[in-house]
């Protein structure tokens, strides 16, 4: 068929339902009876189920819909508990870490205790459902590749809620729970630290973030363009070079003089994909820990150019004597 299996499928492959490998000894069943969606099955695969949670699945998302149930409860009190003042402002609403006056103590519930009981929550069901994913990987006799790209994730949200906060010494220096407030919170903490945009960290985080989109735009396309030919099937032309795969390779070299393989081009992307949350994990770590100012530091390291004074210089008043200039 001209188009089987992508996006534009118009035939699907119906059969019976795939129940999956047998679960080795000590495993929890799976949950579910596998049914066929033809919506589903119009965008990826049609199959639906079963899932496998586990004690450690169970225990995760028992954690994290705690967690959210203290942001939404929060949240919900925020707004004398309206539910239409709840959902009309929910993109502003937020639950505030701590009052930097606390440094790292224990504040009262009320000053940034429900932010930590709900952090806390929140990181051991996101750790707890890493290790699931790591186990499952294992069981399956995968390679782990998908757990470290999480894991890779989670750094950048352990560096904000947890690993740059203490080693500035204040709960307060971490990220607010909510939509428009964790933004606002950016744009506050770029401007405190002199332009984030002059962190290279950032910048090859940027850097790595536009080109996974690139990199996933180029593959997706070309598999699209030759599943005609069968490219979507990519492992059986891996291992045995067909049609499909010959035109890919011939259409990159022709175009651009160099092609990945259908197996180097996933490396390439897995890799851009996890360097984005690492590279802006380490520049949000060092900014107030190391660098103050990176508009400063890019000055100093040739990173930056010096702008030319637009306006005068403003005098410090503590430098004045009774209102006499120095």
């Amino acid at each position: 068929m001209d188009e089987y299996l992508n996006l534009f499928t118009r035939v699907q492959a119906v059969g019976p339902a795939n129940h999956g490998i047998d679960l080795p000894a000590g495993n929890s069943p799976r949950t579910g009876e596998p049914l066929l969606v033809h919506l589903f099955g119009r965008l990826g695969n049609a199959q639906i189920g079963p899932v496998y949670l586990g004690g450690l699945g169970v225990a995760s998302l028992i954690l994290g819909i705690l967690s959210i149930n203290i942001m939404g409860f929060n949240m919900l009190a925020s707004v004398d508990w309206d539910p239409i003042q709840f959902v009309r402002q929910l993109p502003w609403l937020a639950l505030e870490p701590p009052p930097p006056g606390y440094g790292l103590s224990l504040p009262p519930m009320n000053q940034g205790g429900w932010w930590m009981l709900s952090g806390a929550l929140l990181t051991a069901s996101i750790l707890l459902w890493w290790v699931r994913t790591y186990r499952r990987a294992r069981q399956l006799g995968m390679g782990t590749h998908i757990a470290w790209a999480f894991a890779a994730a989670i750094w950048l949200f352990l560096v904000l809620g947890f690993i740059r906060p203490v080693l500035m010494g204040s709960w307060g220096e971490a990220v607010p729970f909510g939509i428009f407030p964790h933004l606002d919170w950016t744009a506050a903490f770029s401007l405190r630290y002199g332009n984030l945009f002059y962190n290279p960290f950032h910048a090859l985080s940027i850097a790595f973030l536009y080109g996974s989109a690139l990199l996933f735009a180029m593959h997706g396309a070309t598999i699209l363009a030759v599943s005609r030919y069968g490219g979507d099937r990519e492992i059986d032309q891996i291992v045995d070079r067909g049609t499909a795969s010959e035109r890919a390779a011939l259409f990159w070299r022709w175009t651009m003089g160099f092609n990945a393989t259908m197996e180097s081009i996933h490396r390439w992307a897995w890799w851009f994909a996890v360097l984005t949350p690492l590279t802006g994990g380490i520049g949000i770590l060092l900014t107030g820990t190391v660098v103050d100012n990176w508009y400063l530091w890019a000055v100093k390291h040739g990173f930056a150019a010096i702008y030319p004074a637009a306006v005068p210089p403003v005098i410090d008043p503590a430098t004045l004597v009774q209102g006499v200039k120095p």
